[in-house]
């Protein structure tokens, strides 16, 4: 059996046994075995390993799972950027524009954007990443969609009800049909989750229930794009579905903070459903951040992800959105690092990312710095300097 050991780690966030929130071990390693995390502890008393590699005082975290990106696209909205940042609001509208170039693309295009995509991703430490369908909105293009997603991630997402499309405008009660009927049996094979676009301008509550009742019948699990533009019923219906996580939650009422903590693990260890918080959303579209103090103090347990995508957010960063959040959304170090890691596992209803511990997936990011700290104290530098993925070095 071939091992590695990760030694001479100045600072190991773990996630689980060790000091404080994100259980840190000082002057530790790590030993992997057939890609799984064997042993932690400390460096002076590490096992013998077949090979070596010296962390050289650095620190240590699992690798960034970010559990909401939208990589299956073609085309270019540099334009409507820059219409934003000169005053224009966002709306949502231009996602159509993204599923006409998508549309006239090629299977080697798009699959070619996914690579590109998830090569950034993972130079910057993320070592699992979520992939949604959204931009076909035919039943062989999001089927093709999620079959491209699925070469490079299992965690493929079903989004054929990301807008309507323009050719079903005067009928969306057909387009629901449609997504709930042909697209969805299609989809569902390449798919292993549900996602709806429960906002104003896109899918209304009830449209929303039902695509996600029938995602869910043919085997799929549930998540919500919920309370992105403004306040709306998408929380309380993800919570109403058992959703494994909300995304977005900029505008949350009292109701909705409630109907999360609803959501607790009788254990105390966080809620069911996750909030899962993209700040990269909020940069670019200059909309108000989400709250995550508001949400944390309530108890609820909060992801971070990119929302990687041609329109919104078109950032690969998950440092960067971990920089936006202690910045902009009152979070501090520790639980941005969580939210990264621990936080996105949850999100996807993993236990084998996002820690460090016997058994889990060596998915390991070694910090070019001495404390995760730097993370958010030296945004923009690229603090990556080294990522294993499966106990593999990259």
């Amino acid at each position: 059996m071939s091992s590695l050991l990760v030694d001479n780690i100045g600072e190991l966030v773990t996630n689980g046994a060790g000091e404080g929130p994100l259980g840190i071990r000082r002057n530790a390693a790590v030993l992997v075995e057939e890609g799984r995390v064997a042993w932690v502890g400390p460096s002076a008393y590490a096992p013998a390993a077949d090979r070596r590699v010296d962390a050289g005082g650095a620190a240590v975290l699992p690798g960034f799972v970010d559990s909401h990106a939208h990589l299956v696209f073609a085309g270019d909205r540099a334009a409507e950027f820059a219409a934003r940042m000169a005053g224009q609001p966002y709306t949502g509208g231009g996602i159509r524009t993204t599923v006409g170039a998508t549309r006239a693309a090629t299977d080697d295009e798009l699959r070619a954007t996914v690579r590109r995509l998830r090569g950034e991703a993972l130079r910057q430490g993320t070592t699992t990443i979520e992939i949604k369908s959204g931009y076909g909105l035919t039943v062989a293009d999001e089927a093709r969609s999620l079959r491209i997603a699925g070469e490079t991630s299992t965690e493929t997402t079903f989004l054929g009800a990301h807008v309507v499309p323009a050719e079903y405008a005067d009928r969306p009660d057909d387009y629901v049909g449609l997504v709930c009927g042909p697209m969805l049996a299609a989809a569902a094979p390449y798919a292993k989750w549900i996602d709806v676009f429960c906002e104003r301008g896109a899918f209304d509550v009830d449209h929303a229930r039902a695509i996600l009742a029938c995602g869910q019948a043919a085997g799929l699990g549930v998540r919500v794009h919920a309370n992105q533009l403004g306040p709306g019923p998408g929380v309380q219906l993800g919570v109403e579905l058992g959703a494994a996580s909300v995304d977005h939650c900029t505008h949350l009422s009292d109701a909705d903070v409630a109907a999360l903590v609803g959501t607790a693990h009788s254990d105390g260890s966080g809620t069911r459903t996750v909030a899962t918080l993209l700040p990269g959303a909020e940069f670019s579209t200059r909309s108000p951040y989400p709250d995550a103090r508001r949400l944390l103090d309530a108890g609820v347990t909060v992801a971070l992800a990119t929302d990687c995508n041609p329109g919104s957010s078109y950032t690969s960063s998950m440092p960067f959105c971990v920089a936006l959040a202690v910045r902009e959304m009152r979070m501090t170090p520790a639980e941005a690092v969580w939210a990264a890691t621990a936080g996105g596992a949850r999100a996807l209803r993993r236990d084998d990312i996002g820690v460090l511990t016997p058994g889990a997936r060596a998915d390991l990011v070694v910090l070019d710095a001495p404390s995760y700290l730097h993370l958010a104290y030296r945004p923009g530098v690229p603090l990556i300097r080294k990522v294993l993925l499966n106990g593999v070095p990259q």
